[in-house]
């Protein structure tokens, strides 16, 4: 049941330069999505120059100091890449979003889906937002070098965010478009990428439920990146933008939404993304959504200055609660605390940029830590609690930094 709809002339030529000839931003290969999604050699196609990322496998971590000087947004070649299995290459011209499920009226099924084309999204009213991506387990390491706990998972230090500037159509819009009903309860999009193996069982595509609530409140179908088309290793051609909610939410490359009158569950709400471990129940948790409150020098780690000059500390904090409201630098390991000054503009769903002067007494040594309060009056902890998957790490983290 394909959804018909007009095309503007302003659609139409975004359309038509988006969708080209099959050839995708970035190049490699298409396929069409509706059939399996073919992947490049590698597991990520943009380049992972050694001063820009930390790569584990298929994931790549942005460096902080690759941030410095680089304005709100965190260009395209410098924004993190999280995935389960690899990067496909979608067809635009072929590629079509279904809708199907019993929140849906006359309940269709997966076979008489109701679609959207690639030009269909664009025709439809834009929105935009300026919002950050992170995944749950970012600063996962520091539970580990920290708080001397075991954890599982990819050792991200604290680079596996990014704030774009995302353009799309509002989650709501297709919905209510594709016949939205009352008794609707979840929705469930799944992504185009390779069916991800855990222990060797296939658990299908990557697919999270989202709760209607969420999903008509804020969240986007993006297809544009910082102005221009999202490319492929950030889901090219559409994917979910979910703000303030961990990473997992915000699925790449979909392909199909689930509406449901019902709870819905997948390995990524009920195996995945939930707090384990002895201060949990047996199940785990409730599934995770909001981030917590985070902060970060943009220095490498460990950093090294030069003795007897001003150095300029610059980084960036965040919030799934909201608006940063505070940011406190300590430059003598946590004994005393001074306010950093806030620089350039925020956003609720983004971060806070932020700078502070320091001339150290000496040469030597140091730890360097930084704290963030939120609207909502969070601070970050001095630790985090501990959960065996190493997810929502938000404790104060302590950055080595020798001069000389």
């Amino acid at each position: 049941m394909a959804v018909e709809l007009a095309l503007t002339r302003r659609g139409l030529l975004r359309a038509s330069a988006a969708i080209g000839l099959g050839v995708l931003p970035g190049g490699g290969r298409t396929v069409t999505a509706t059939g399996p999604a073919a992947v490049a050699t590698g597991p990520i196609l943009k380049p992972l120059p050694p001063e820009l990322f930390t790569v584990f496998g298929t994931n790549a971590e942005t460096k902080w100091e690759a941030l410095r000087g680089q304005g709100y947004h965190t260009p395209i070649d410098r924004f993190f890449v999280r995935n389960h299995t690899a990067t496909p290459t979608i067809d635009a011209s072929t590629w079509r979003l279904k809708l199907f499920g019993s929140g849906l009226l006359g309940s269709p099924t997966s076979d008489r889906a109701i679609e959207f084309s690639y030009a269909d999204l664009l025709a439809l009213p834009s929105h935009e937002i300026s919002a950050f991506i992170e995944c749950a387990g970012n600063g996962r390491s520091f539970y580990t070098s920290q708080q001397g706990q075991s954890v599982s998972g990819t050792a991200w230090k604290l680079g596996a965010v990014g704030v774009a500037r995302w353009r799309g159509v509002r989650l709501s819009t297709v919905l209510r478009r594709a016949g939205l009903s009352s008794t609707a309860v979840d929705v469930m999009p799944s992504g185009l990428d390779d069916h991800f193996v855990s222990g060797g069982t296939d658990l299908g595509p990557v697919r999270r439920p989202l709760p209607i609530a969420k999903a008509l409140k804020d969240t986007l179908l993006a297809y544009e990146m910082n102005g221009e088309a999202l490319p492929p290793d950030h889901g090219f051609p559409v994917r979910l933008v979910v703000p303030s909610w961990i990473g997992i939410a915000s699925i790449k490359w979909v392909g199909d939404i689930e509406v449901s009158d019902r709870p819905l569950a997948s390995p990524w709400n009920t195996q995945f993304y939930r707090l384990f471990g002895p201060d949990q129940p047996a199940e785990g948790s409730p599934p995770l959504t909001r981030q917590v409150v985070k902060s970060a020098f943009e220095l490498p780690w460990p950093a090294s200055l030069t003795v007897g000059r001003t150095h300029e500390l610059t980084g960036r904090s965040w919030s799934g609660n909201g608006r940063v409201r505070q940011v406190e630098v300590s430059v003598d390991g946590g004994a005393t605390w001074h306010r950093a000054r806030p620089h350039g503009g925020t956003t609720r769903t983004g971060w806070l940029r932020w700078r502070f002067p320091w001339r150290p007494t000496g040469p030597g040594s140091y730890e360097l830590l930084v704290r963030a309060t939120d609207e909502h009056g969070i601070t970050q902890p001095d630790t985090a609690a501990y959960n065996t998957l190493g997810y929502l790490f938000g404790a104060v983290v302590r950055h080595p930094v020798v001069v000389a």
